[in-house]
This record gives structure tokens, sequence and C-alpha cells, in this order.
């Protein structure tokens, strides 16, 4: 059987059919719902960024989840690459950890991501696919503005432009692109800032955002579930703000529900 390719992607989301059969270097977080997506993809292997594992331990939830669909998987840690980008996570990252499958192919945490990239291409394809998922978008507050909770920010859609949206993504930009730092404009946005990490990478979005005048922020990866967006609004705690959130009275230390019935009271 052939070796599986190499492919790296600044998120899982923005990668297609080149990921069947490989072994999927992306800088995601690697919490279950990145998970599904690249088991959907059909994926052979998975390396993510561990998003500074966080809350529950889900910034490396999907780990176990892949274990259980026969994909190899492991994470680098948050301080040695900068998650939303893949090449950096190929050049310098570290692996942190790694599910028996991975680690059955000679992956170890203290190992180089390259190093782990290379052991996992004697990965064999999935036997199994992915159950279905639920669509991870959940409408919160049905009044104007209304509130969504959207467990990727790749749902954000053009209708959400009067909406705050609260996400289960990191709050890194991909690539360090500023047009990637969300698709459509919407009246604020929050995120979770996978323990910030190295180049402080994990609130990148933030200032980005604030030159396209939108209200955003963090909340800290310990406080909530990345990738779970309805944790983000229940559980979140704001880490950090962009000068347009500040201005409309967030600031670091307040919950991210009360943050967003402030902007709901905040004029357009």
């Amino acid at each position: 059987m052939p070796a599986a390719p190499i492919v790296t992607a600044d998120s899982i989301t923005r990668i297609a059919d080149e990921a069947a059969g490989a072994v999927v270097v992306n800088a995601s977080h690697g919490g279950v719902y990145a998970a599904y997506l690249a088991a959907k993809l059909g994926a052979a292997a998975a390396i993510f960024n561990d998003a500074g594992v966080g809350r529950e331990g889900a910034g490396i939830g999907g780990l176990d989840y892949l274990q259980q669909l026969g994909i190899p998987a492991a994470t680098v840690g948050h301080m040695t690459a900068r998650i939303g980008d893949g090449d950096d996570m190929l050049a310098r990252g570290i692996i942190t950890h790694a599910n028996p499958l991975a680690m059955a192919l000679g992956v170890r945490p203290g190992m180089a991501c390259h190093d782990a990239a290379s052991a996992l291409t004697r990965a064999k394809p999935a036997p199994l696919a992915p159950p279905p998922a639920l669509e991870g978008a959940y409408l919160l507050v049905s009044d104007a503005p209304q509130v969504w909770a959207l467990d990727s920010a790749s749902l954000v859609a053009p209708e959400h432009h009067d909406a705050i949206v609260v996400t289960g993504s990191h709050g890194g930009l991909l690539g360090g692109r500023p047009e990637t730092a969300l698709k459509y404009d919407v009246r604020a946005a929050f995120y979770n800032d996978a323990g910030i990490g190295i180049d402080e990478a994990g609130v990148s979005r933030l200032p980005a955002l604030d030159r396209r005048g939108i209200a955003a922020a963090t909340v800290a990866a310990a406080s909530a579930r990345i990738g779970d967006a309805r944790s983000t609004y229940a559980d979140g705690v704001l880490s950090r703000v962009n000068v347009h959130a500040a201005a409309l009275g967030l600031k670091p230390g307040m919950t991210a529900r009360d943050a967003a019935a402030i902007l709901r009271r905040a004029p357009e």
C-alpha cells in the first residue's frame, strides 16, 4: 500500500478532496467538531493544534473521537506553533498528545510535527465513516438583535449581518491573513482564545475585526469548551476584547452572556 500523502491546511474547513486518504496537518483546534470534519473528509490521519487543551480537555477531545473511528490523530502544542497556520505547525510544532492509534505508528509527545506526520503516512484509510453531526448552529436569542451560537466560524452567513455571533472557533487568523477573520460582517463576534498561544495567535482576529468596525472578544480556553459555541455563551469568561468592544463596555473578566446582553442594548 502506498504511503499516505501529507497535506497542510490553515483550517480543517479550508480543505476539500485532497484530504481523502491523506495525513492532514491542519491548524484547527483538536476538538470534536474539527475531528468530525476531518473524518467526514476521509483523512487517513490528522494533526491539530491543542488550543491550550482548555476546559474539560476540549482542545484535544477530537483524539478520542477519531480513535473510535479508527483514525490516528495527534496535536501540537499551542505554545510551539501558531493556531490557524498549517505551515507553521509543520515547521515548528511539537507533539503534545496522540491517540493510541497514532502512538502505535510511532507518534510520541515531544516529537517534531514533521516527524510525526511522516510516521502517520503508514496509516490506512479509516474503516468507519463518522455518524451524522448536528449542523452546529443554534439561535439563542430570537429578538433583534439576534444571538447565534455557531460551533464553527465557517458557518457565519450573510443573514447574520445584524446578529451577535458567538462561535466555538479559535480567535486566530488563518495563515495570518486579515481577510480570514470573518467571512461576513456581523454586529459582534466572540471566539475562544485557544490558550492565546505562541505569537498571541489565538487572539489575532480581534485587531483585524477592529479594522472592519466589528466589536469582538475572546473567552478564555479554560472557561469554555472550544468547538462548542453554546459553552462559549453559557460558560465563557472574556480574556481579550478589541477596541470597538471596549468602547461598548466590554472588558476582560466579564461573562460572555453578560457581554452579549450589553451588545444587544448598544446603539447601532
